[in-house]
């Protein structure tokens, strides 16, 4: 499956509340920051909010710049995102300001909901039924593989924050704290109850606009088995870009890994002929760098760029062999190994047989591919 990057958007208070307090709608940012979102939509794909949000807000959810809406056009973009909203029930408001400003629409509902939203709204957006129930998945890789999306912002509110978050699927969180003390018990908190991810999240930056601080964050924690989470593609990314830092062979790929615990915590990274050694493997030299008797090594999880070797000429161990030595159980890559060097080479076959999971995200393929170019065409 192959999703967007999802980005999720939301203004705080000091004591946790969302800006949605109810008829007399408390704003907490400044003009300052509603420039910022503004800037953050026109460089998304699509924008979504929950059905909750539009009974709540009515809002209409525009760029509202109109450079920023002629350097999309420019650059062969509409000028306006996808607005997308997700309901259950189909229960929406065709009088709404969503559905009657800005560019095209799109409703995620289940089976039952489709119904409904369809007698509402018209031709007003495009209904998409998800299932008996909705399944965030099936509608990320729809808006992918359908719609084109590949960055998403999503701007609430809380119960479609929490779930986001709580299934692994949100690649980054904003927050905007303002310094303000709601104290109001019906308010609405900015996540709800739940198992979320193991782990802190990383800190990416702190930014002070007028009065209000941004704050963006990553998640780290790798997925579990077979389903890959947001920090997944945050690690196999970094695994790529490490691949590019390999000096180039007419005999071996370049390739990048980096090794996780399962609470998020980097253990190490490598590359092909990393250093002085002309022949180490990426998952070699990172692994090398381990303590073996670290007990962490059991739960986390290796990324690489490349499907880890089968068999290899230049050490008596292939990398996918090393890897299950060191006791860990999932691999994350973006290519299977083709054939150049090694016919029918199969380290995920391997891997699997010892029961560790291999999951392929083939959206990292190209990038992984990119400073092999030389070697495969």
């Amino acid at each position: 499956m192959s999703y967007p990057y999802v980005l999720l958007s939301a203004a705080v208070s000091l004591d946790g509340y969302l800006d949605d307090t109810g008829p007399e709608r408390l704003l907490l940012s400044g003009p300052a920051d509603f420039d910022r979102v503004d800037e953050v939509r026109a460089a998304s794909d699509a924008i979504l909010v929950g059905a909750g949000t539009i009974r709540a807000d009515n809002p209409r959810l525009l760029v509202n710049s109109a450079e920023r809406r002629a350097a999309r056009v420019a650059e062969g973009r509409p000028a306006y995102p996808l607005k997308v909203t997700v309901t259950a029930s189909g229960d929406l408001d065709p009088a709404a300001k969503f559905w009657h400003t800005g560019g095209e629409k799109a409703v995620y509902t289940t089976d039952a909901g489709a119904e409904r939203a369809a007698r509402l709204l018209g031709d007003s957006a495009e209904v998409v039924p998800l299932g008996p129930d909705l399944d965030w998945r099936a509608l990320l890789e729809h808006l992918y593989v359908v719609h084109g999306v590949r960055r998403l912002m999503v701007e609430g509110g809380g119960t479609v924050h929490t779930q986001l978050l709580r299934q692994g699927l949100a690649d980054e969180l904003q927050l905007v704290l303002a310094p303000l003390l709601v104290g109001d018990p019906a308010a609405p908190r900015l996540f709800g109850p739940g198992a979320y991810q193991s782990g802190r999240l990383r800190l990416t930056e702190t930014r002070r606009i007028e009065d209000v601080v941004l704050m963006r964050y990553e998640p780290t924690a790798p997925g579990t088995g077979a389903v890959p989470a947001a920090a997944d593609r945050h690690w196999l990314r970094i695994a790529c870009e490490l691949a590019a830092l390999c000096p180039p062979s007419k005999t071996a790929f370049s390739v990048g890994a980096v090794v996780v615990a399962a609470d998020g915590t980097e253990l190490a990274r490598g590359h092909s002929r990393e250093g002085d050694d002309p022949v180490v493997h990426a998952e070699e030299a990172a692994l090398a760098k381990i303590d073996p008797a670290d007990p962490r090594l059991a739960a986390a999880t290796v990324y690489s760029s490349l499907e880890p070797c089968a068999r290899r000429a230049s050490r008596p161990a292939p990398c996918a062999e090393l890897i299950l030595r060191a006791g860990v159980r999932r691999v994350v890559t973006a290519w299977r190994e083709p054939d150049t060097f090694v016919a029918a080479a199969d380290g995920s076959g391997i891997l699997a047989q010892a029961g560790a999971e291999v999951v392929v995200l083939p959206e990292y393929e190209a990038q992984a591919k990119a400073p092999n170019g030389h070697l495969v065409r």
